[in-house]
């Protein structure tokens, strides 16, 4: 717990496997929590859904309320369904139950937020799943070093699927449209937060979205919560070759009003890269080093690990202000 003396309430921002890391590492802290969901998503099930009925990509939000759901063996049952998967190549394989769920009872509500309301019920969440817009989203991003024979012409790329993907050097992205509505609950609820966290996550397609929608990035930059960002384990596909002071420099891009509390990252990569303080203090915040990864090797974050590296940061924003 937080020094507050109450359960922090705390908004976390984000998608796909880097939010589900921190959702489950933060729901051993509170359950004041409200996940704020990027709704960009065009590949896979959700680009198919999308396709075909329109609306928000399910994908993302689906992943969120799993990670949220109740402790008991109800609980993880249902966390099991929504993520199980159609098999086979029929109109139905690939597709997530848990995303069919979702769109089922969109359409049978007609609004977005009431139906994602009615999906945490049914699974005794620990906290609120929002999309962070009303409108489903396109990105797009200038790339450098795709066209062999002009490796510093600039391109441009088009979809979350394959940004996510490229093996250029992505310089910036924006989204589609460029003045897209805010989930007025996900402004509610980062201004009523103690803490708000950003990361882990795809960088360019996961986490930078929540600082390209106008109101949005308002409601992050202006709160008085806490800022707290989790760094990455490694760079993904979308961000090789940049260490993690290139992550707070692409950041500090695209919000430049942008300031932290508390940047966290793991040991490893701190280590390797002796100007992330530095970087790390140009945006307000004090660096957090700790060992976050599983001890398997493999590059995901250990919940526990995170959970006490979240409680620390916590700490450390508290003794700052």
């Amino acid at each position: 717990m937080s020094s507050l003396g109450h359960l922090p309430r705390v908004t976390a921002l984000g998608g796909g496997h880097g939010l589900s890391a921190s959702l489950t590492a933060l729901r051993r802290l509170t359950d004041q929590l409200t996940a704020v969901v990027t709704v960009a998503d065009d590949g896979g099930s959700s680009g198919r859904i999308r396709e075909e009925f329109g609306g928000l990509p399910p994908g993302d939000l689906r992943m969120a309320l799993a990670a949220l759901c109740g402790d008991d063996h109800s609980g993880r049952t249902w966390a099991q369904i929504l993520q199980t998967r159609f098999p086979g190549d029929g109109p139905l394989g690939g597709h997530a139950i848990g995303n069919l769920l979702i769109v089922g009872i969109w359409q049978r509500l007609g609004n977005s937020v009431a139906g994602l309301d009615m999906v945490g019920e049914l699974l005794n969440s620990r906290g609120r799943v929002l999309p962070m817009s009303t409108v489903p989203l396109g990105i797009e991003a200038e790339v450098l070093g795709l066209d062999p024979v002009s490796p510093d012409e600039a391109c441009t790329l088009a979809g979350q699927a394959t940004i996510a993907k490229t093996r250029g050097q992505v310089q910036r992205v924006s989204l589609v449209p460029a003045d897209a509505p805010a989930c007025p609950e996900a402004v509610a609820a980062i201004e009523a937060s103690d803490y708000v966290v950003l990361g882990p996550g795809s960088w360019f397609t996961s986490v930078m979205p929540h600082l390209l929608v106008p109101d949005l990035c308002r409601a992050i930059t202006g709160t008085s919560a806490r800022r707290i960002l989790a760094l990455n384990l490694r760079p993904a596909d979308e961000t090789a070759g940049y260490n993690a002071s290139r992550h707070l420099e692409l950041l500090a891009e695209h919000a430049p009003t942008l300031r932290l509390d508390v940047v966290i990252a793991d040991a490893t990569s701190a280590q390797a890269d002796k100007h992330l303080p530095a970087f790390a203090e140009s945006l307000g915040a004090r660096l957090v080093v700790a060992d976050v990864a599983m001890r398997d090797g493999s590059p995901r974050h250990d919940p526990l690990r995170l959970a006490s590296a979240f409680q620390d940061a916590m700490a450390v924003a508290d003794a700052s202000r």
